[in-house]
């Protein structure tokens, strides 16, 4: 026996000394997931990663949460009034909204959460999902006072928000980690550790931190306190923790858990089999990003020659595996248009197209007939057998369907995301995970100034700027089509595949959805006896 499988087995014999053997339902409604990773922290401030986020999504609420549509339900706030130029919200927070301590969450502690989290020396990764708020950026970049930032609570149970120009998408943005409340007392009394200890982790969602034994298990129990108590129908969870998927699938297997997330891709098929797997959308995409102003991609019609000369299917079933899902345009599918009920990715179509012939007539066009005298070209990759195996595989289609020899090299990510940055690439791989559920957590990465693909359109821009300062959704909706269309047109990417969040789950455990954003929701999940 190896080491490692002893390790396993040993960690699984502890797991059902805490945990319980079988069915949870045997032990009511008690639910129990293997979290991938011990949280770096449980300060929403702060947090950056998936397992992070997934812990504070039940122990927090922000203003709204997101349904199981991914749509903005109220969560703290009972209501809001929005001026007719779409600038100023005023939130109503619940009376009976309250801590898990029992003590009233406020408008104050939201403004103290906010302006905490833009604080300069605080210097939050997450700030900038704040700066649609008025003077946000400039209180982050220490250019105006924080009295000057656009929230304010008028008394305990009302927030005006000022925003810096229309945000269609800004009650969405109001159920992320960063706008949660934080209770202001508990963290003024222990500014760097209340987030760590079980003790002083006072939260308000639907569920509090009854135990937390670091890097080995979280123990949660139904917080009575919270304002939508009759809703939650688990009254505790007990999640071990383990970086482990092999360790992770053997609790699943031997039901010491309920649930986990990414289970062994060599394992996809059999579990499918099972009844175990399911897949989610995942609010990703993985693709090639041209660099528009770098020989020879600065030609239009050579980025066309190569988007259209790749083949997903194959290499997606053959090479990528886990689900995935092949990828013809820029906005992932899940993300629900409001002003049509439909998906916005169904409604748009696709763009991507494969043709081979078609590729090898718009490189002669382009003055390369048969790959001649085309510069030498390379795509950059960092470091990591994915990418590696991708890359090798597109090569082989491009020398296939083009006749040219592409090279390929690699680099640690820190190096390779300077190098992206700083437009020392002629092609690379890249990722987009959308940050909020609207298209233009998508969309926006085309019109900033210093884009990967150096892609400066001032059409492309001005659609952009129509549907992120417009309110109506007719309004804007159409324009996010058209500036996605335009990024085809353009051949400003190579889309491969749609991220997906693969999971396996016991048959009895119900109520429960994964958000397109990664996170799943078990404010409402019960185990069916």
């Amino acid at each position: 026996m190896s080491c490692r499988t002893l390790l396993v087995l040993l960690f699984i014999a502890a797991m059902t000394l805490t945990a319980g053997c079988g069915k949870s339902a045997e032990n009511g409604q008690v639910f129990r997931y293997a979290l991938e990773a011990e949280p770096a922290t449980l300060d929403p401030a702060k947090s950056t990663a998936i397992p992070e986020s997934l812990v504070e999504l039940q122990i927090f609420e922000g203003l709204t949460r997101l349904d199981a549509q991914d749509q903005p339900a109220p969560g703290v706030a009972e209501s809001w009034d929005i001026s007719a130029d779409g600038l100023t919200y005023v939130f109503h927070l619940r009376p009976n909204a309250k801590w898990s301590n029992g003590s009233q969450v406020t408008a104050q502690e939201f403004e103290f959460a906010w302006k905490r989290a833009l604080s300069p020396e605080f210097a939050s990764e997450n700030a900038y999902m704040l700066f649609p708020v008025k003077n946000a950026r400039a209180y982050n970049e220490q250019k105006v006072p924080a009295d000057q930032v656009g929230v304010r609570a008028i008394d305990a149970h009302t927030l005006e928000v000022r925003l810096e120009q229309p945000t269609a998408y800004f009650l969405s943005l109001t159920a992320f980690h960063v706008f949660y409340p934080v209770h202001q007392a508990i963290v003024a009394a222990n500014p760097d550790t209340w987030a760590a200890d079980s003790t002083t982790l006072i939260g308000n969602g639907p569920f509090k931190i009854a135990g937390w034994l670091h890097s080995s298990k979280i123990e949660f129990s139904k917080n009575e306190h919270y304002w939508d108590a009759a809703a939650v129908k688990l009254t505790a969870m007990n999640w071990p923790i383990s970086d482990s998927q092999t360790t992770r699938l053997a609790l699943m297997e031997n039901r010491q858990v309920d649930m986990m997330v990414e289970p062994p891709v060599a394992e996809h098929d059999r579990l499918s089999q099972t009844g175990l797997l399911k897949i989610s959308p995942y609010l990703g995409i993985y693709y090639y990003v041209f660099n528009t102003q770098q020989a020879p991609f600065d030609n239009l019609k050579v980025r066309q020659a190569f988007a259209l000369a790749l083949s997903r299917e194959p290499l997606v079933k053959n090479v990528v595996k886990g689900g995935k899902q092949p990828a013809y345009a820029w906005v992932a599918p899940g993300l629900v248009n409001p002003a049509s009920g439909r998906d916005f990715r169904e409604e748009g179509g696709d763009y991507a197209a494969e043709d081979a012939a078609l590729a090898r007539r718009l490189l002669a066009e382009a003055g390369y007939p048969g790959g001649q005298g085309l510069p030498p070209v390379t795509i950059l990759y960092n470091t990591g057998e994915l990418h590696k195996s991708i890359a090798e595989a597109v090569q082989e289609m491009w020398k296939q369907n083009l006749g040219i020899a592409v090279a390929v090299t690699n680099q640690e990510s820190k190096v390779f995301l300077e190098s992206r940055s700083g437009g020392r690439f002629q092609l690379a791989r890249a990722s987009w995970t959308g940050d909020y559920a609207d298209p233009m957590t998508f969309l926006a990465v085309f019109s900033d100034k210093n884009n990967d693909a150096n892609y400066h359109n001032p059409a492309y821009n001005r659609l952009i700027a129509q549907a992120q300062s417009a309110i109506d959704q007719q309004v804007r909706m159409p324009a996010m089509h058209q500036a996605e269309k335009l990024l085809f047109d353009d051949a400003v990417i190579i889309p491969i595949y749609y991220t997906t969040q693969p999971f396996l789950a016991q048959p009895y455990v119900k109520g429960y959805f994964w958000s397109v954003l990664g996170l799943a929701d078990f404010k409402t999940a019960y185990i069916e006896k």
